[in-house]
């Protein structure tokens, strides 16, 4: 409650993060906070991770005592290593200790390369409402490029189970693969489409830091075919009647992610478990957090009491790029108003680069107070975003 130099009229949603951080396989592309776990060693350490989640999450308590919960998200990692009976410990310490809103939307990420019959159907029963399923292609020789660790078979396997037993998950795919031409990219996004998922998030591949393609950079398509093969995406999915609502995002109105919408809406998020990162805000200031990143010295520090690596306070400029960088990514847009009441700005603090992005055609302001990308903005994403970066 200490004082500080924002002034926020009421505090956002809140919505919880868990990392749960092994995988059975480090995949090439990926810059997560994940940990190989071998099937040949130990087992993955559940009941002490478990333990220190608990830990981390009480600690927390006195920053967002009483505040509600929207949504919880089980990220990772590779979360369906983890056992249903894992998870429904995990949901039960969670709602024991949270208030959380009678519909909130409880989502795992799931990997077809852990899927067993009716695996799916116990984490529905330990409380899970939403699935993730992380396929990124169902062509086999794109697969083995991604170094994932399931094929064409258990990806469309682990598709129909989700089907049969929940109403709302997501089903993740890549595109501009190693190797991809824009027929095999149409015929991956066929068949997802076939499936008859209810969500669907499409992710461009790029070549992240500190990554395995990083350091050996695959042959890739080039910008005209990426750029071809995200049209075809947004093409036929709305032929299917999913919408583009966000940069990789596809869904029904009824149907979006409660979650990443939270996010993209410049939401609070308490993170817990592994490198978990957080924001939460206050009635003068809004503070970030970061957990300790390697899993052993995480459980160690948060069963002591000390989970929290970092500490920091973005400042005004920064707070303003922050929510640009997140709420530009909806294609419908926000709202001016929502602006201030989530950084606690004045609309001074962004009028100059609004008015650059409108003369340049880069957003539609309504007299309403409604910003919106304009369809240039959108294809030119990143230039519009960093018009707001601080001085």
């Amino acid at each position: 409650m200490r004082p500080g130099t924002l002034q926020l009229p009421s505090l956002p949603p809140l919505s919880l993060y868990i990392h749960l951080p092994w995988c059975l396989k480090k995949c090439p592309y990926c810059d997560f906070n994940s940990h190989v776990w071998s099937a040949g060693g130990p087992d993955v350490p559940q009941t002490r991770y478990l333990d220190a989640l608990r830990a981390d999450l009480e600690a927390a308590l006195p920053l967002i005592w009483g505040r509600p919960v929207h949504s919880v998200f089980i990220g990772g990692g590779t979360p369906s290593l983890f056992s249903p009976a894992a998870i429904e410990r995990l949901l039960s310490d969670v709602r024991a200790r949270l208030r959380l809103d009678a519909d909130a939307e409880i989502t795992l990420e799931a990997n077809p390369g852990t899927f067993e019959k009716d695996r799916f159907r116990a984490f529905a029963q330990a409380g899970v409402t939403r699935l993730s399923i992380g396929v990124q292609s169902f062509d086999d020789t794109h697969l083995r490029a991604l170094g994932r660790v399931h094929d064409r078979a258990q990806a469309l396997a682990a598709v129909h189970e989700a089907a049969q037993v929940f109403e709302h998950f997501n089903l993740d795919l890549m595109y501009a693969l190693p190797g991809q031409t824009l027929s095999q990219c149409e015929a991956d996004l066929r068949l997802a489409l076939a499936l008859q998922p209810p969500h669907l998030s499409i992710y461009h591949l790029t070549l992240e830091p500190n990554t395995y393609f990083a350091k050996h950079p695959p042959a890739l398509p080039p910008d005209d075919d990426a750029y071809a093969m995200l049209d075809r995406c947004v093409e036929l999915s709305a032929q299917h009647g999913l919408q583009r609502y966000e940069v990789s995002a596809y869904a029904s109105a009824a149907q979006r992610c409660a979650h990443n919408l939270n996010y993209w809406q410049f939401g609070d998020y308490l993170g817990i478990g592994a490198g978990a990162h957080s924001k939460l805000s206050f009635a003068h200031r809004v503070l970030r957090q970061t957990r300790w990143r390697e899993p052993g010295p995480y459980m160690e520090r948060a069963l002591a009491g000390q989970s929290v690596a970092r500490n920091t306070e973005p400042s005004r400029a920064d707070l303003a790029f922050e929510f640009m960088l997140n709420a530009l990514r909806l294609r419908d847009g926000f709202s001016l108003r929502t602006f201030g009441e989530r950084t606690g700005l004045p609309l001074s603090s962004i009028a100059s680069a609004l008015e650059r992005a409108q003369q340049q055609g880069l957003l539609a302001c309504s007299d309403a107070g409604w910003v919106q990308p304009s369809a240039r903005g959108y294809d030119f994403l990143s230039d519009l975003q960093g018009m707001f970066l601080p001085d």
